[in-house]
């Protein structure tokens, strides 16, 4: 039987951690995790300092160490903290990188939209840099 996007993400959810934008925030600059952005390029313009970015249609490439693609700062082993807008394609993305073998991931509960809500540091991208 098909499933709807959003028992997709239901389940995907399930799978994988979660973490406060205040507990994402202290691993962040502990140097425990690498934060990930697979937001589209057009929404890049605001995003947390330090982030790896990805698009989500780019992510199997960019984590799959065995891909030509493969980006170093994407570790298998390591703490990965996922994020997007809210948290639904997030948590898509962290099902599909604990299906690559990743250990521990967690998705960033309300994605940029409730970091930004609890007065967190972002950084700015602008075109041309």
């Amino acid at each position: 039987m098909a499933k709807t996007a959003l028992e997709m993400v239901m389940e995907a959810s399930a799978r994988i951690g979660h973490v406060t934008p205040a507990e994402a925030q202290a691993e962040i600059a502990g140097g425990s995790a690498t934060v990930l952005d697979i937001r589209e390029p057009t929404e890049w313009e605001h995003h947390i300092a330090g982030a790896v970015q990805v698009p989500r249609g780019l992510l199997e490439a960019a984590a799959d160490p065995a891909s030509a693609r493969h980006l170093p700062a994407l570790d298998p082993t390591r703490r990965v903290i996922v994020y997007c807008r809210t948290g639904a394609r997030a948590a898509l993305a962290g099902a599909t990188l604990m299906e690559l073998g990743y250990e521990d991931v967690a998705n960033l509960d309300g994605g940029i939209t409730a970091w930004k809500d609890a007065g967190l540091p972002i950084a700015e991208h602008h075109e041309g840099m």
